[in-house]
């Protein structure tokens, strides 16, 4: 009876609570569980803190090490492509004439065009100048460092 009745109580309680706009009544076995927010459609995209574009540690430092050799400052050759390294490599594009746009160190399409005339323009075979870091642009990326520069 006991049992009944308390069931029925933390029942009531969660009906009123979420009737109210608030959990704050219901036990938490009767909660809704919570679900992880997804952006909104046309959301600007976050950029991660560290892409290599699939390159290992050692191509990357090699990258990150012709960047600084070439005046372009990357800062730390840790073989970690952050925002430093981006920067780096987008003002190193932009100096060279593959119009990387804004310096900001987010890996966008315009960098991704950018680095993709760099590669055609040095032999390697990025593929269409789309923006979109795809499997071609990735293997002309990886060829092209796999030495130094």
């Amino acid at each position: 009876m006991r049992s009944s009745l308390a069931r029925s109580l933390v029942t009531t309680a969660a009906i009123v609570g979420i009737s109210a706009g608030s959990l704050a009544g219901a036990s938490t076995s009767l909660a809704a569980p919570l679900h992880a927010a997804k952006p909104a459609a046309g959301s600007p995209r976050v950029a991660l803190a560290v892409n290599n574009l699939g390159l290992d540690d050692a191509r990357a430092r090699n990258w990150q090490l012709c960047l600084n050799a070439w005046g372009f400052d990357a800062g730390t050759v840790d073989g970690q492509l952050g925002t430093n390294s981006w920067k780096a490599a987008q003002r190193m594009l932009n100096a060279w004439g593959h119009n990387a746009g804004t310096v900001d160190g987010a890996v966008g399409p315009n960098t991704i065009r950018a680095l993709q005339r760099f590669l055609n323009a040095v032999g390697e075979n990025a593929g269409a100048v789309d923006g979109i870091a795809g499997a071609q642009t990735r293997a002309a990326f990886w060829n092209y460092n796999r030495t130094g520069c």
